[in-house]
């Protein structure tokens, strides 16, 4: 058997077992809506552990179904009955609360078990948020778990801002840096839970004092520089002066995308890098003794400005930072600020060194799309068409990665071709 035929007969295995498993959630559903029960007495709620928590097996908004007929359920589906509630739990968190990544898991186009990831995260929302979170995922086959991360809390700063507060105050009391004590080669480990920004300022300051070192003719390698930095660091402390105009100032960018309900002040999302943040942690941080701030003009990341040289200016790797985030390879999930960019259609073969020309790939893949017979296309600007070696196809774009049925040589032109030429005007 070749290698494409054997790929293909493990694909329509998976796809096999997940259409019995749907079928399975057909039947729960059926099953739940002929057994609820009209208030809490009655009803199944979540063990942990040993401890009955008196919680609903779904969120708010899910029918309440019978705690003895969900026993029976259980033993028919053969599972354990703490692990069996909670699998119900999520098919009817899905069925109910998320309609429409219950709607992608009937149609093939989700797999059971990412569907059942995404009820774990919002069984604990209220309506409106899962709610909002169910919109987000209307097409929820390549959502990754960092995404679901940070739509889970945009979700929660937008529709439960206290929740989110008080959750934030509490993680904050946690902060703590630890250093161990030293070992037989005169080592220490240190570990610590810092403030984000914080932690961003510290590491910046490492890297740069690191680099420095390297530069001035230290051979170690960089880990051992950044740890010889941070030494630095704390002895160019202990002999500071600690007046009030002693302290360096931080330096914060902001990317702001301001619209009428900023302004309004009814969407109380802000965003560091992709990560969403409420409009008090902002404050907070803005806040901060000898706080500078730099606000850049807004950058429209559809733009087309090419140059003419090989070298990608910073302000490309900017756009292109923002626009897709991560490297582009199917379901790769490393940030794009740590990619190489890649020209799609190579530059000494005509392609722009523009933004719409430009994209994130870490080293590995980069390799792979260079020395392997991996190859992609731009089909609209953030929106990538990749062929495996033996000719499957998936499709890469802001929502994630999403696999083709086609696996064949059809329609596939050369590495970085666009089927939509972008609008350079």
């Amino acid at each position: 058997m070749t290698s494409t035929a054997l790929l293909a007969g493990l694909r329509a295995e998976v796809r096999g077992r997940e259409e019995s498993v749907v079928r399975e959630w057909a039947g729960v559903v059926e099953w739940a809506a002929g057994n609820v029960v009209r208030g809490s007495e009655g009803a199944a709620t979540i063990h942990d552990g040993f401890v009955d928590t008196g919680l609903p097996i779904a969120g708010e908004g899910a029918p309440l179904v019978s705690e003895f007929a969900l026993m029976e359920l259980i033993a028919v589906l053969g599972r354990s009955p703490d692990g069996g509630r909670v699998y119900v739990g999520r098919v009817l968190e899905c069925a109910w609360r998320l309609p429409q990544v219950y709607a992608s898991v009937v149609a093939g186009r989700l797999a059971p078990w990412r569907a059942e990831r995404i009820a774990e995260a919002t069984r604990p929302l209220c309506p409106e948020a899962a709610a909002f979170v169910d919109r987000q995922l209307f097409n929820a086959t390549g959502v990754g778990w960092a995404q679901l991360e940070r739509l889970i809390a945009e979700a929660v700063i937008r529709f439960d801002p206290e929740r989110y507060e008080a959750e934030r105050a509490a993680a904050s009391d946690h902060r703590y840096v630890e250093v161990g004590a030293p070992d037989t080669n005169g080592l220490v480990s240190i570990d610590g839970l810092l403030d984000a920004a914080d932690g961003a300022d510290l590491d910046d300051a490492i890297s740069r004092r690191a680099t420095l070192l390297g530069r001035l003719g230290n051979e170690a390698s960089l880990d051992v520089r950044r740890s010889q930095a941070l030494g630095d660091l704390a002895r160019n402390d202990l002999t500071l002066d600690l007046g009030p105009d002693a302290a360096p100032a931080r330096r914060a960018v902001l990317n702001l995308h301001i619209t009428d309900t900023t302004l309004a002040g009814s969407n109380p999302v802000g965003r560091w890098d992709q990560t969403p943040i409420s409009a008090e942690q902002i404050r907070e941080w803005l806040a901060q003794p000898c706080m500078s701030v730099l606000v850049r003009p807004v950058i429209d990341v559809a733009g087309h400005v090419p140059v003419t040289a090989y070298e990608i200016p910073d302000r490309h790797r900017q756009q292109v930072e923002l626009r897709d985030h991560t490297c582009r390879f199917p379901y790769c999930t490393r940030p794009a600020m740590r990619c190489d960019l890649d020209h799609a259609r190579p530059h000494n073969r005509g392609g722009p060194t523009c933004p719409c020309n430009l994209v994130p790939l870490c080293r590995r893949h980069h390799r792979a799309k260079t020395h392997s017979t991996w190859r992609y296309q731009v089909t609209q600007i953030g929106t990538y068409v990749w062929r495996s070696p033996s000719g499957f196809r998936f499709e890469v774009n802001h929502r994630g990665t999403h696999q083709h049925d086609r696996a064949d040589d059809a329609d596939d032109p050369e590495p970085g071709v666009y089927r939509q030429q972008p609008d350079t005007h």
